[in-house]
């Protein structure tokens, strides 16, 4: 398992002993470590979370689990923060440091405020170690009904699919191709201007992408997705712009301005279904804007990024089955 050598270095001495310990098989299906200060020690699988022991087995009984001390919380932020936590002080006002291999580690704990906003975390009570796995050919499925053949590019997609459902690991592996090209579907490589605001998608570490987003690719990392659309376009003369959970009116403003410049965006957001997402006011403009040619779902089976369906907006459109697009 390549991300235990990530992972290790930051996990407290006891529990750097009992991960290595778990079935392979479940390793190979991890998706999470979660230690609570006194609380069992979870890992979050595909299928749902279970408690471990001190030998890394699974037990039903949580007071059989390892019990995760408040020492191996503080133990944990100090290897990810290299004993230096002031020095990501940004970092963890957004509650989560990424560290090498772009696995994400999530912070909780007592907030400072200041002026209303979060100016730090203290007194740390939880972490979640988020494990960022790259899966080759998840987005093939989908890359042929999302390809504009005449035009030598990609037509505009939206990813959309409920929380733990494969959205950034389908779009990290479509943004990998459409970089670096499928000739065989009339798609050269395209330069892709990729946002990724929370460090999910490249896994950036010092500026670095730590996961293939393609030979094509540039990464604005940990910038907010307005400013940082904008800031592409600007700069990097993309011929793609990509992104993960667009939402908020500052976000479809951005993207209008770059769908004005000739820009083709792929996109992610949470939501369910069609309709959900139609009765939210800033993607209902998008739709109407036709910032959206292609609807990409997904679900999750046995594992999550199963494309569900792959809908054609103006089929859509014309069937009425988004009815409160006007």
């Amino acid at each position: 398992m390549g991300f235990i050598a990530d992972i290790n270095p930051v996990l407290p001495f006891n529990i750097r002993k009992i991960v290595p310990a778990v079935d392979s098989g479940m390793l190979g299906r991890l998706e999470e470590i979660r230690l609570r200060a006194l609380r069992p020690l979870a890992l979050g699988l595909d299928t749902g979370d279970v408690f471990i022991n001190e030998s890394g087995q699974v037990v039903e009984d949580p007071q059989k689990a390892y019990l995760v001390t408040r020492e191996d919380v503080e133990r944990c932020l100090g290897l990810v923060s290299g004993s230096s936590i002031y020095a990501l002080e940004e970092e963890i006002k957004n509650g989560f440091i990424t560290i090498p291999g772009g696995h994400r580690v999530g912070i909780t704990g007592k907030t400072v405020l200041e002026s209303g906003r979060v100016k730090t975390v203290k007194y740390f009570s939880g972490i979640n170690i988020r494990i960022s796995r790259e899966v080759i050919g998840s987005a093939r499925p989908l890359l042929p009904r999302i390809i504009d053949r005449e035009g030598g590019t990609i037509r505009h997609t939206m990813i959309f699919s409920p929380p733990r459902c494969g959205k950034t690991t389908v779009l990290r592996d479509a943004i990998r191709m459409i970089s670096d090209g499928l000739p065989e579907l009339g798609l050269p490589g395209q330069a892709v201007g990729l946002v990724d605001e929370r460090s999910e998608i490249a896994g950036c570490y010092c500026g670095i992408p730590q996961r293939n987003v393609g030979l094509r690719t540039d990464v604005l990392d940990g910038c907010p997705k307005a400013e940082g659309m904008t800031m592409l376009l600007r700069s990097m003369g993309p011929s793609v712009i990509a992104t993960d959970e667009i939402g908020g009116q500052d976000d479809v403003r951005a993207l209008e301005e770059v769908l004005n410049a000739g820009v083709k965006v792929i996109f992610t957001v949470h939501g369910s279904s069609l309709e959900e997402l139609a009765a939210r006011p800033a993607l209902n403009y998008l739709f109407r804007l036709g910032a959206v040619e292609c609807f990409v779902q997904l679900g999750r089976d046995k594992r999550a990024g199963v494309v569900k369906g792959i809908f054609d907006a103006k089929n859509i459109l014309k069937a009425g089955a988004i009815r409160c697009i006007n």
